[in-house]
């Protein structure tokens, strides 16, 4: 009996090993049929009951590479001998691991705040996340989409920020659309590298299971079984919001991240991100959670930095606000006069 296995969105070098290591492991501990690997595909020649035993311990194989994006010779005889991993019986029972990263590298909520917004993910459908730089927010919130994707929740992920000029000109940067709107998505690819290895997230990006694009191509849509988060919300009109908003289609997580101290918008006043939190308030199904310097997984420095920059507001306000009161008391004793 001859089969065929294809080994899609699956890079056959990584799947394979350096000089066929791992697909000579596998043939040794199936050495009643013959395994021919040829680019992505398996070609497989035997009886068809050792066949269709061999078919079931592949794919428990391939389920866990596409889960966990790691394959050693450890976990491969762990596998073919008892169907399960150590990865997979250690895994259950840690609550703050979303999801396994390339190499198999767990990502974690490792934040009070970055485990309030994966607790309450599973029950809420529209999330607001709003904090200072370098707390994790839109980091864990790509990492609870790429958890639902791999789990078969959700069909799609879409990511989006809103293409604002921060202090420079769209007009001005070479090349086309592409080219000038790319930089402000670079983040939003750079988690999902963290998360899935290259191969995989090419197909994915390709057949459209995974859409970065500028909030304004959201117009018109609906997003139906899909996680959709939208990045640096600081920086959406109040119309903008609200038309994303109103984008939510079934089966759809919302996430909104955003800065409300980095808004680049010509006038502060005109943030959907602040408008929509005070409109919003008190509905239920929606949650908001407000990160801190607590947070911060960043460089040790960044928490100095952002306590050296509120302590500034602070004192800034403080001394705006004596200057009015100082102000207001003269007017009144010229008044008296």
């Amino acid at each position: 009996m001859d089969k065929q296995i294809f080994l899609e969105g699956v890079d056959p070098l990584e799947f394979y090993g350096v000089n066929n290591s791992k697909i000579d492991l596998i043939k040794k501990l199936f050495p009643k049929i013959k395994i021919t690997a040829r680019g992505q595909a398996l070609f497989i020649q035997g009886e068809p009951s050792e066949i269709k035993a061999f078919e079931k311990k592949f794919a428990l194989l391939l389920e866990h590479f596409y889960q966990y994006n790691v394959l050693n010779d450890e976990i491969i005889q762990e596998i073919f001998n008892s169907g399960i991993s150590s990865m997979e019986e250690n895994g259950t029972g840690d609550k703050d691991l979303i999801v396994f990263g390339n190499n198999g590298k767990p990502v974690r909520a490792r934040t009070p705040n970055q485990k309030r917004l994966h607790e309450v993910s599973s029950k809420s459908d529209l999330i607001f996340a709003i904090g200072p730089a370098g707390t994790g927010k839109t980091y864990t919130a790509i990492a609870l989409a790429v958890k639902a994707l791999k789990n078969k929740e959700i069909r799609k992920i879409i990511l989006s920020r809103p293409a604002v000029e921060a202090g420079e000109n769209l007009g001005f940067l070479p090349g086309d659309l592409k080219d000038k709107i790319d930089p402000y998505l670079q983040p939003l690819y750079d988690a999902l590298q963290d998360m899935i290895p290259p191969k995989k997230l090419e197909e994915f990006m390709k057949d459209g299971t995974i859409q970065i694009a500028p909030l304004a191509f959201m117009r018109g849509r609906t997003l139906s079984n899909a996680y959709v988060i939208l990045d640096e919300a600081q920086n959406t009109t109040v119309n903008q919001l609200k038309m994303f908003l109103t984008r939510m289609g079934l089966n759809a997580k919302f996430i909104i991240t955003g800065d409300v101290t980095q808004i680049d918008l010509p006038r502060k006043s005109n943030s959907g991100l602040v408008q929509a939190l005070k409109i919003l308030k008190g509905i239920k199904s929606i949650s908001t959670i407000f990160f801190d310097k607590k947070d911060i997984v960043r460089h040790r420095l960044v928490r100095d930095i952002v306590e050296a920059y509120d302590k500034h507001a602070e004192e800034t306000e403080q001394a705006d606000y004596d200057f009015k009161v100082k102000k207001n008391r003269g007017k009144k004793e010229e008044s008296e006069d």
